[in-house]
């Protein structure tokens, strides 16, 4: 602590010549960051990839490119079959991490034959006879050399001096941002900041570290993820510096819970098992909310343990991804369909009793894209009728502060000392820090106060002291999450891949949406947290976890630890 003193009694020297250096230099700093971790998500080539050929009578052969491959008449079908004996959607052909296949009935009025013999589900052989409305076809899957084949043709993830140079410049950042603090702060919170800061540091060289021992090179999502969390901790130590070893103990357990559902996608068989235990802990911790939980600013979201705050419809979010993704084969049964869209019944009417319209807001956004990409021609209507319902229940039910914060949106001028308080405060604040920000802790604070600094308007105390340039980079980093996620599911191996990820990229978004638009009044004021940016441990325990379905649809090669490398065989070596 001598040496962090010495550094404090030197202020007068150094710290205005710090702060006019810094304050223009983070800001690129920041872009080289994002720019080298989102270039490689957004311009990866997105080629087919062919898994097996569909032998056809006359000798027509099909590719199949998916790993799940809807067989139907409908045209927006995997593989077409233009028959009127043939279903719109009749059957779905699975590959599974081994090789294997199996084919699935998912249209019971036509049934699906192998070996002249009607089945549900059955794995196949390669000299196995597939019937389907009278037709007869054979699977031949790519033999093991063509495996190894497609795999040097997939799009590599970045190599390791990369995602090394990429952390270099990150950890740079951050020690540089923390040496900040601790000439301009206070000399009490000289050790908040180190602990906060060094924290993130231990963690995300330690994930790196971890990414080397199993072979995955790729560390770009994870490189943006600690890139906000770093700026996330900026806000914390600018204003509530108490909070920050309490919000990096939180990003770790976040990370634990990131490479547990990544474990648990690994494996799909166990993904969808873990799926009926996500619907019960989902709806559970709702409903111990209903029953335990304590009314804070009008929404009845909060359990308070032991002194220890805890927003359970933060980790629903989590299990709702979970619930709403699925495999084809369960996807096109009707029984599957119903009994998602009562489960999201279910969700709405416990959030329409909490009062939490912000929660709310997000779950029927990520039910529309759910809705959006399983409804097939048995379910779209009766998707779009439950969206209505969803919708109606959610507006009966809101809470008088929603009511009053939809009264104050556009009109915060009109009542600045009241109602519209906190938006102006924010926006004076941000309009004060201009484009490169007024350098680290000088920002104001003093009368008047901003109200929730680092959570619900933590882009203002971002843009007093960081700049408008900042703002706009943090908001680019969560859009890049977003596309890279719609990008990986046009080549997506399962539609429980594709699903999650774009459904967790989704609540991301409007989160963000909700967020800085909402401080600065554009969209209605709701309160709702940034991603990785906020304080809460809640918060940051679901934004990692929904990070591992983004990181699970990455197909490029060795790029996720939720895709397993080719495995030895017959004494071959892996690639």
């Amino acid at each position: 602590m001598d040496a962090i003193e010495s550094l404090q009694n030197a202020l007068p020297t150094y710290v205005n010549v710090f702060i006019a250096v810094f304050r223009y230099a983070a800001p690129i700093l920041a872009l080289l960051i994002l720019c080298r971790a989102a270039g490689p998500l957004l311009r990866f080539r997105r080629e087919p990839e062919i898994w097996a050929w569909l032998c056809m009578p006359e000798g027509k052969k099909v590719a199949i490119t998916h790993w799940e491959n809807v067989i139907g008449r409908d045209k927006n079908s995997d593989v077409v079959i233009d028959l009127a004996t043939v279903s719109r959607s009749h059957a779905v052909l699975t590959r599974y991490d081994d090789g294997s296949w199996s084919i699935s009935d998912v249209d019971n009025s036509g049934g699906v034959q192998v070996n002249g013999k009607k089945v549900s589900v059955r794995a196949l052989k390669k000299s196995d006879v597939i019937t389907i409305g009278g037709l007869d076809m054979t699977l031949e899957p790519i033999s093991r050399q063509q495996e190894k084949h497609l795999a040097k043709l997939r799009t590599k993830a970045s190599s390791y001096p990369a995602s090394f140079a990429n952390l270099l410049l990150l950890s740079i950042f951050q020690v540089l941002s923390c040496i900040g603090f601790i000439m301009t702060g206070a000399k009490e919170n000289a050790q908040s900041y180190l602990m906060g800061y060094g924290i993130i540091l231990i963690s995300q060289w330690a994930l790196f570290l971890f990414y080397i021992f199993i072979r995955r090179p790729a560390f770009e999502v994870e490189t943006i993820a600690f890139f906000l969390c770093s700026m996330g901790m900026a806000a914390i130590c600018a204003a509530a510096p108490e909070d920050a070893i309490k919000q990096s103990i939180s990003m770790a357990l976040g990370i634990g819970i990131f490479l547990a559902v990544g474990w648990a996608l690994r494996d799909l068989e166990r993904a969808k098992k873990i799926r009926y235990l996500a619907a019960v802990g989902g709806i559970g911790l709702l409903l111990a909310t209903l029953a335990f939980g304590k009314t804070i600013d009008g929404a009845k979201n909060w359990i308070i343990i032991g002194g220890m705050s805890i927003q359970p419809s933060e980790l629903s979010k989590l299990c709702f991804v979970f619930v709403g993704a699925s495999t084809l084969d369960l996807i096109m049964t009707k029984r599957n369909l119903f009994l998602f869209i009562g489960y999201s019944l279910m969700v709405c009417g416990c959030l329409a009793l909490m009062s939490d319209f912000g929660a709310a807001l997000i779950f029927f956004c990520a039910f529309l894209v759910i809705a959006y990409m399983r409804s097939g021609s048995v379910g779209t209507v009766t998707l779009a009728i439950t969206s209505l319902v969803f919708a109606g229940i959610v507006i009966l039910k809101f809470a008088p502060h929603a009511l009053h914060r939809f009264a104050n949106w556009r009109h915060i001028w009109e009542d600045p000392t009241d109602g519209g308080y906190q938006q102006t405060q924010a926006l004076m604040r941000m309009a004060s820090g201009g484009l490169v920000g007024l350098g680290l802790n000088q920002g104001w604070r003093g009368y008047p106060i901003l109200p929730a600094p680092t959570s619900d308007a933590i882009i203002a105390t971002i843009g007093e002291e960081w700049g408008l340039v900042m703002v706009v980079l943090l908001v680019l980093s969560i859009v890049a999450l977003a596309l890279f996620s719609v990008r990986c599911s046009r080549m997506g191996r399962s539609s429980f891949y594709t699903i999650g990820s774009c459904t967790a990229s989704t609540i991301l978004v409007v989160q963000v949406i909700l967020n800085a638009l909402g401080t600065v009044d554009v969209v209605p004021y709701t309160g709702v947290t940034f991603p990785f940016l906020s304080n809460g441990g809640s918060s940051m325990l679901c934004v990692w976890g929904l990070l591992a379905f983004i990181k699970a649809a990455d197909t490029r090669q060795n790029a996720s630890f939720a895709v397993r490398l080719l495995r030895k065989r017959g004494g071959e070596p892996d690639e």
